[in-house]
This record gives C-alpha cells, sequence and structure tokens, in this order.
C-alpha cells in the first residue's frame, strides 16, 4: 500500500450532488441574514415606533445582552464602528462570528464535507458565563460604557 492510497482512504469521499445543491442552505442563510441587515440598515431603530422595547427593559430598567442590538446592527451597517461598539460590544463580536463560521460553513460545503458545530458542556457553560458577565456589568455603575 503505498503513501497516496493510505491517505486517499482516510479522507471521505465528497458529500453527493451538486456545488449549487450543497451551497443551497448557506446561501439561503446568508441571503437571511443580508435582508435583515438591510431592513435594519434601512429603518433607523433610534426613531421611535419602529421597533419594540426589550421587555426586560421596560418592566425592570435592566439592560439585557441584547439590548442595543439593533442600534449596533445600524451602525454596523452604515460602517460606524464606533457607534456600534457603543450601543452593543457583545453584538458585534456575534456578527463577526457569524461571518467567521459562515465561512468554514460555505467552504466545507464547497469541499462536499459535513459541517461539524457540536458544542460540549463546557463551550456551553463559557457562552452561558460570558453572557452573564457582560449582562452583569453593563448595569452597574462602573459598566455605563457598555450601556447603549
Amino acid at each position: 500500500m503505498t503513501a497516496d492510497s493510505r491517505t486517499a482512504s482516510r479522507t471521505a469521499p465528497p458529500a453527493p450532488g451538486t456545488l449549487w445543491s450543497r451551497l443551497a442552505v448557506p446561501g439561503g442563510i446568508l441571503a437571511a441574514v443580508a435582508g435583515a441587515f438591510a431592513y435594519v440598515g434601512a429603518v433607523d431603530p433610534n426613531e421611535p415606533g419602529h421597533y419594540p422595547v426589550c421587555p426586560l427593559y421596560r418592566l425592570t430598567g435592566l439592560y439585557c445582552p441584547g439590548c442595543g442590538g439593533l442600534r449596533s446592527a445600524h451602525a454596523f451597517v452604515h460602517g460606524d464602528l464606533t457607534a456600534a461598539l457603543h450601543d452593543n460590544a457583545l453584538g458585534v463580536a456575534a456578527y463577526l462570528g457569524f461571518a467567521v463560521l459562515w465561512v468554514l460553513w460555505a467552504v466545507r460545503a464547497v469541499r462536499g464535507r459535513p459541517v461539524r458545530t457540536t458544542l460540549g458542556p463546557a463551550q456551553m457553560w463559557a457562552v452561558g458565563a460570558v453572557l452573564l458577565v457582560f449582562t452583569v456589568v453593563r448595569n452597574l455603575p462602573f459598566g455605563g460604557w457598555l450601556r447603549p
């Protein structure tokens, strides 16, 4: 057995189907996200009456991890990264994280490889901890720079 045949036997064959069929789902998700960003970019969340108020903020006056997310997306679409980070820094990190994950997904789809997106318990706890810390800090007096 040669080295080339051993390498070929270890790699899984590409998924069946054409390139376009493999890119249909990632392309559809990208179109939906781009449409949502285009809508938020066109309809300013800073103007009252276009979007509902966060229920947690309305009831308690506390900012949730998503508060300021629409204003952040609006600023991001318009290229104002400073305002986007001020409105929701975690949201900007999520936008960029989505972009990286989408590119990896599309590359794997082109190559015919499955996408593995399983998060273990440790990763899920880490995500929850980041959300909790972000929420607590932005509601404390010294965390005013994280408030929308």
